[in-house]
């Protein structure tokens, strides 16, 4: 089913590529910065982002061939359109595992959804900045991590962390992030995934 734009986004649109001219971008290094942009009014990410066209081509693929895609957090998960994802955050089993080996909340959640998943996931952190950490220490294999956390504590150095170590990923320089700009950043390759 192809998605129908309302005029509102295509508005949006208009007004970004009036401000900024991305079109020397590859193809989905563009369409994932404009979906950020567009979804956060903050042209910073224009030169914050970072994006690696293959890994961004990898992700699409297992994206299209039915990769499990994990949350951090369900404020990402309401972002993602039209796919189903794993976010145990909620579930008693985290905070037990938490409780257990002084992990955080959001840390103890990345273990029990890689042990539902595996290898080849694509992963999206907003919110938690240990999350992204306890992703990084794993052996997981992912397809594609959109590491996007927010905040003053641990932000910026997850994501250091993150372009360091070689995963493929999407992440950003410095503090900014959150989970609709992890959300959009997804959105941005499931909106290609329609296309063929």
């Amino acid at each position: 089913m192809t998605r129908v734009v309302h005029p509102i986004e295509q508005e949006s649109y208009r007004i970004l590529r009036s401000r900024v001219d991305l079109t020397h971008l590859p193809p989905l290094t563009r369409a994932v910065t404009e979906r950020v942009v567009h979804a956060s009014a903050d042209l910073d990410y224009v030169t914050g982002l970072v994006c690696d066209e293959a890994a961004l081509a990898a992700g699409l693929a297992a994206l299209r061939a039915g990769a499990p895609v994990v949350t951090d957090v369900w404020m990402v998960a309401a972002g993602v359109t039209g796919r189903d994802v794993v976010c145990p955050l909620a579930e008693p089993a985290a905070a037990a595992l938490a409780r257990q080996t002084g992990r955080t909340r959001s840390a103890a959640a990345v273990r029990i959804a890689y042990d539902r998943v595996g290898p080849g996931a694509v992963w999206v952190v907003g919110c938690a900045p240990t999350a992204l950490v306890e992703l990084i220490a794993l052996d997981a294999a992912p397809a594609l991590v959109v590491g996007l956390p927010v905040g003053f504590v641990g932000a910026a150095e997850s994501k250091e962390a993150l372009r360091a170590s070689g995963l493929p990923a999407v992440s950003n320089v410095g503090e900014k992030g959150g989970s609709a700009v992890a959300a959009a950043a997804l959105n941005a390759l499931l909106y290609l995934e329609e296309k063929p």
